[in-house]
């Protein structure tokens, strides 16, 4: 089973950027699909960006246009490219992954198996 490490979390000012980076212990090209999700404090983890096989990607409402996530399969590798960043975007985001899935069960949660430890991003005004 793969694992999966984050960094790249801190703390921004409204309107800064963020990169996140997850690498996977194995081969990420053994996943259908990795993704991000976050966590606020007093919320339900959401899902925020996913990515498949295929390099097709989709992404919440909250952080379309703004948020771009990709991944190097070479260094086994995901990204999540943060811009324009707003406090409600603060919270722990989490490395997931999962097969034997679609974009959209897996942004939406469903039956993830596999997560990372979280990084932190908290965004001040």
């Amino acid at each position: 089973q793969v694992q999966l490490v984050e960094s790249g979390g801190g703390s921004v000012q409204v309107g800064g950027s963020l990169t996140l980076s997850c690498v996977a212990s194995g081969s990420i090209l053994s996943s259908d699909c990795m993704g991000w999700f976050r966590e606020a404090p007093g919320k339900e983890r959401e899902g925020v960006a996913v990515i498949d096989r295929d390099g097709a990607t989709s992404y919440a409402d909250s952080v379309e246009g703004r948020f771009t996530i990709s991944k190097d399969n070479a260094k086994n590798t995901l990204y999540l490219h943060m811009n324009n960043l707003e406090p409600e975007d603060s919270g722990m985001y989490y490395c997931a992954a999962d097969s034997g899935t679609t974009r959209w069960i897996f942004l939406h949660g469903a039956g993830v198996s596999t997560w990372g430890q979280g990084t932190q991003v908290t965004v001040s005004s």
